[in-house]
């Protein structure tokens, strides 16, 4: 199956390329669950822009390098911030249904690490329901969604190293190839690598494991952002608690009814996240219990109606005022090395949302600023594509190579078991120690074979183990290099911020794939 575009798929970032795609290019979004099944469709958060009469993009260009630690890309983020407004403004005027305040305005909230209010909601605490219902209200005629068909491998075209399609699983285990000029890796982050996560149960870590495969360049894997607040109940993270909620003046207490965050940071509870999930997580070792109080809050029922029916549903009264929370895996700031259109490594293949690692973030995502990167990056590549001539790929010879070449090894691991070990040795606080107990785990299962391994033979289940061992592996390896800790990267045995070593400093890794077959796995290569 031949298209234009192959966008590989389905949240805030596919859709807005999708959507913003000449009408004459034949687009086809794969995604290997539901179209709404995904990190998107479930944002509680809203978008941030600085829309306020005090606010400016300078003031959100500040906050989000200070979140980052400054670890970011400094024009990356100065673009975002500045076309930030123009972004809601646009959907706004299309009909988007964003809350407005009292005079008909749009209504801006405040959350963490934010100096001024510029979170636009959509719903109280439903917008990225709002904006991917929005997105998929029209239906544009050359725009083809393939649901619940997983993709397992890029092809690569061995003569130019272009890579020119993808090889995806039905649920029925046919395999099908589709070819395009342009393949767009959109599958997000790896939130799933984590026991206790916000995260869809799809977000796998699949996209940035098959990057890898194919040789693309993997930075700044060990940034991965827990949120705060999941609402947590006999040892278990059942959903997310919005940022919005503490916007909105809920703080969080011990049993005692003692805010936690006093004296922590100047910010309270709407510091950084690193490090209120930090306070919360030593609290919880310590063998105490956090809540969220939302007493302060009034209407919350009407404010916060996702975050009511979670709750609910949990059978967590919150009419008592209190929720209990933990932190959880939420974000991951690396990815696939892309440029600030989106390109990776590797000619033909394109990396957008969380799937990608633009410099924005840095080693810690600012609230808010996840479904505007989306937005902005879907923007920016569709205007690339669209200025590209058309080419014809019979002209091209397709003649892939598959990322696998080896046989493949005889055990994985169990999904349960990565999330565990992952939670306990690579989660929030990090040591030599046990990072160097996970790889080696992690290796015990030949980790090189399953890197080089044909995927073909695999049910849906393995593949995506396999995925989510080589993703938790990079993850692992670039945690074990940065002796220093930043962002949403803690080490506690190098617990500070190291900027004479590590100030702005990247780690890369990817494979060498060499022409007579053999291959060598570079585990980080530190760039400036």
């Amino acid at each position: 199956m031949y298209a234009d575009v192959l966008i590989i798929g389905s949240g805030v970032a596919a859709l807005q390329l999708a959507k913003k795609l000449r009408q004459d290019l034949n687009v086809i979004i794969i995604t290997k669950s539901a179209v709404k099944n995904g990190n998107s469709y479930m944002a509680q958060g809203g978008i941030a822009a600085a829309l306020g009469i005090n606010d400016h993009p300078s003031k959100h260009y500040m906050d989000t390098l200070e979140a980052g630690r400054f670890h970011n890309d400094f024009d990356a983020v100065l673009a975002l911030t500045n076309e930030a407004p123009s972004l809601i403004n646009s959907l706004f005027e299309e009909g988007c249904m964003f809350d407005r305040d009292s005079n008909g305005f749009l209504a801006l909230g405040r959350e963490g690490a934010h100096t001024e209010n510029r979170i636009v909601h959509g719903g109280g605490d439903a917008t990225g329901k709002t904006v991917i219902d929005f997105m998929l209200l029209k239906k544009y005629e050359n725009i083809r969604i393939i649901e619940n068909m997983h993709v397992f491998d890029l092809l690569i075209n061995e003569s130019d190293g272009r890579c020119i399609g993808a090889k995806g699983k039905d649920t029925n285990g046919n395999i099908h190839s589709f070819f395009s000029e342009h393949v767009v890796l959109a599958t997000g982050g790896c939130g799933q690598l984590y026991e206790f996560t916000s995260n869809a149960e799809t977000v796998t870590g699949d996209g940035i494991a098959l990057a890898y495969r194919a040789g693309a360049k993997i930075v700044d894997m060990e940034f991965i952002q827990f949120h705060p607040t999941l609402l947590y109940k006999d040892g278990k993270a059942l959903g997310l608690v919005s940022e919005a909620v503490r916007g909105e003046g809920g703080r969080l207490v011990t049993d005692e009814g003692k805010p936690i965050m006093e004296g922590i940071h100047p910010q309270g509870d709407l510091a950084p996240r690193h490090v209120v999930s930090q306070t919360i997580y030593n609290l919880l070792k310590e063998g105490k219990s956090v809540f969220l109080d939302i007493s302060p809050i009034e209407n919350f029922k009407s404010r916060f109606p996702t975050i009511t029916d979670i709750c609910e549903q949990n059978e967590v009264n919150i009419s008592l005022g209190r929720i209990p929370v933990s932190p959880g895996s939420h974000f991951l700031m690396g990815g696939i090395k892309t440029d600030l259109l989106g390109r990776s490594s590797i000619p033909g293949l394109y990396a957008i949302g969380e799937a990608a690692c633009t410099g924005i973030h840095g080693a810690n995502r600012l609230a808010s600023n996840s479904l505007l990167e989306g937005l902005f990056f879907g923007k920016k590549l569709a205007e690339w594509i669209n200025e590209q001539p058309a080419c014809e790929f019979g002209d091209k010879d397709p003649s892939p190579e598959s990322g696998g070449v080896s046989p493949l090894p005889e055990y994985l691991p169990s999904i349960t078991e990565i999330k565990a070990k992952m939670m306990k040795h690579a989660g929030i606080i990090r040591t030599k120690e046990g990072l160097l107990k996970q790889l080696a785990w992690l290796e015990s299962f030949q980790i090189e074979k399953w890197i080089a391994a044909e995927l073909d033979d695999l049910s849906q289940d393995e593949i995506t183990r396999a995925c989510m061992l080589i993703t938790a592996w990079l993850v692992t390896d670039s945690a074990l290099k940065r002796t220093e800790s930043r962002g949403g990267h803690f080490r506690q045995d190098f617990p500070f911020e190291n900027n004479h070593e590590w100030l702005r400093k990247r780690i890369i890794q990817c494979r060498k794939i060499e022409k007579d077959g053999k291959n060598e796995q570079i585990k980080a290569a530190i760039a400036t």
